[in-house]
């Protein structure tokens, strides 16, 4: 179990670009180092879940302008599917840039996806027992190409002639492996430097650290909405953000942002108020970050849902960060 006497927790802040415009982006980056948030992950994303959301930016534009408008802040894909959509050796140029642009401050977030982004090009999509599969070989393109010797490799899934990476950062990139459940945590445990995961599940940090050493970082993503209002925080969830009420590997199966529309018509707000904390109890968040460490997750990076970002920047920098750090 983590404390607050522990230096070992970090707070960091999730860039939602399902939500937010792209120069927004950039800006909240800058105000969340200002608030004294250590690091973000930015959501990889063709389409939003529901087109309230009403987002889908390129990615790789922004963390550019990111990298140009921060100084200390560490930044993540959190996360980024190379599998489908994009090939891994594009992506393996991509994050080398990035990390090249913000010198020590870039790790790659890798997760095997969702159709809702993979499917835009007319492939197939596959069952999770292939993508585990397809992430495993893509990983190892990757780092084979940031050795930055001219590569070749013909694979069971991906082709790779006479390639070679001329831009690359002068310290390694991290590759941190996305998980939620039991499986995924042992793949996560065996090819990443770090874990990303969107619950307090211990059995999934246990797994995760069963496959390699358990001083690799554990980031959790705590999803919010921090408002005076807490009625008014969960009318804005359930617009924004109704697949919060939605079990079971629907987040990875449904193809469209209409689909999730249809399937999140029964979540009602009783349902937001388990799932996301809603308003302004500073108890209630507290015990939900004391959750994550005591799943022994010690990066967590909080999601504010709605506009105003503010309300949350204020609300941890007076309330939690001093509880914690």
């Amino acid at each position: 179990m983590l404390n607050k006497e522990t230096d070992m927790v970090q707070f960091g802040y999730a860039l939602s670009s399902e939500e937010h415009r792209p120069n927004d982006l950039v800006d909240d980056a800058r105000r969340a180092e200002a608030r004294g948030f250590k690091f973000a992950l930015i959501s990889d994303h063709f389409h939003p879940w529901v087109d309230s959301q009403g987002e889908g930016p390129f990615v790789w534009s922004l963390i550019g302008a990111i990298a140009y408008s921060t100084e200390r802040m560490q930044l993540g894909t959190g996360v980024t599917c190379p599998l489908i959509r994009i090939h891994p050796a594009i992506l393996a140029q991509a994050a080398a840039t990035a990390a090249a642009m913000m010198p020590g401050r870039f790790f790659f977030g890798l997760g095997t996806g969702e159709n809702l982004n993979e499917h835009v090009l007319g492939d197939h999509w596959p069952p999770y027992e292939r993508r585990s599969d397809m992430l495993r070989e893509a990983v190892e393109v990757i780092r084979k190409l940031w050795e930055g010797e001219s590569t070749t490799f013909y694979g069971k899934y991906y082709t790779v002639e006479n390639a070679r990476l001329y831009t690359l950062p002068e310290q390694p990139i991290p590759i941190m492996i996305a998980a939620a459940g039991e499986n995924s945590a042992s793949l996560a445990g065996e090819i990443g430097d770090g874990l990303i995961t969107t619950s307090s599940d211990a059995e999934v940090v246990q797994n995760f650290d069963a496959k390699g050493a358990s001083s690799r970082p554990h980031y959790g993503k705590l999803t919010v909405c921090c408002h005076e209002d807490a009625a008014e925080a969960r009318k804005i969830v359930l617009d924004l953000w109704p697949t919060a009420g939605l079990k079971g590997e629907l987040s990875q199966e449904l193809p469209t942002p209409a689909h999730f529309e249809q399937a999140a018509k029964n979540v009602t707000e009783e349902d937001i108020a388990e799932a996301i904390v809603c308003g302004n109890d500073v108890e209630a968040h507290k015990q939900k970050v004391q959750a994550f460490l005591d799943a022994g997750i010690e990066h967590i990076y909080v999601h504010q849902i709605g506009p105003d970002q503010d309300a949350m920047f204020k609300f941890y920098e007076k309330h939690i960060f001093p509880a914690f750090l």
